[in-house]
């Protein structure tokens, strides 16, 4: 997987790649990734990627020419040039703009992108992008939630950092195995040392040593989380058919004793 990414700070996003188990998995070669500063392809003295909109408004609007021009260097055709220029041969990255008009980014959105060769991540500042880029480039737009940030940077760090962990080889299989929203449901609660803190102690089970113990309540804790804090996942998860058995019946006495 590479993670292209079309920025005003590029420095944010080199610091980002640089950390924790992202930074290893560049260091093996599972992921590779390049940043791109729109401002090297603004052609006057100033670098100005911004502007006033047509028609008024608060705020600047990033132009159109020097974020062209930025794609354009990584081969990106425009698909309304008249006659189209042709795509640089093999696979073709997927050009996303991080907005708060896009549609919800999601897990199952985040699996898909992983499966991706290549994403270019077009990151907005001020009021956004003219138009005619995402007219021109741009495959899809994705918001990670209903609020507006003042850097795309950030929307696309969470993107990536979303997306990364899913790449084969970057994470063992087991650790995403019973993560929150896989299977429908939340990750059950989790404990460490000490076995007592304060007057709080790791749940008796947990210390057994007895698996399938451990699993059922697990299950349960998982089952019963999702229920107080997300009931819409539960309900989500019945019309889709995701449970099992015994994922129903837990369900179905939880809600018998007033849990969701």
């Amino acid at each position: 997987m590479t993670y292209t990414v079309l920025s005003l700070f590029p420095e944010l996003i080199d610091a980002f790649f640089a950390l924790s188990i992202l930074g290893k998995a560049v260091h093996r070669g599972l992921l590779t990734y390049r940043s791109v500063n729109i401002r090297d392809f603004a052609l006057d003295k100033h670098k100005t990627c911004d502007d006033a909109p047509y028609g008024g408004g608060a705020g600047m609007l990033m132009m159109a020419e020097p974020v062209g021009r930025a794609l354009a260097s990584l081969g990106i055709p425009n698909r309304l040039d008249d006659p189209p220029v042709a795509a640089v041969p093999g696979p073709k990255p997927r050009v996303i703009y991080l907005s708060p008009s896009g549609r919800p980014f999601t897990q199952e959105k985040a699996k898909g992108l992983a499966r991706e060769t290549e994403l270019i991540l077009l990151c907005g500042r001020y009021e956004g992008l003219d138009q005619r880029i995402i007219d021109a480039y741009v495959d899809e737009e994705i918001s990670i939630g209903d609020y507006v940030l003042s850097s795309g940077e950030v929307a696309a760090l969470v993107l990536i950092d979303a997306t990364y962990r899913l790449v084969e080889a970057v994470i063992t299989p087991a650790s995403l195995e019973e993560e929150s929203f896989s299977g429908g449901l939340l990750e059950y609660p989790q404990y460490t040392r000490p076995e007592q803190y304060g007057i709080l102690k790791v749940p008796e089970v947990l210390l057994s040593g007895h698996h399938e113990n451990i699993r059922q309540w697990r299950l349960r804790k998982r089952i019963e989380k999702t229920l107080a804090l997300r009931p819409d996942l539960i309900r989500q998860g019945e019309e889709a058919g995701l449970f099992e058995r015994e994922t129903r019946t837990i369900i179905a006495e939880l809600r018998k004793s007033g849990v969701g």
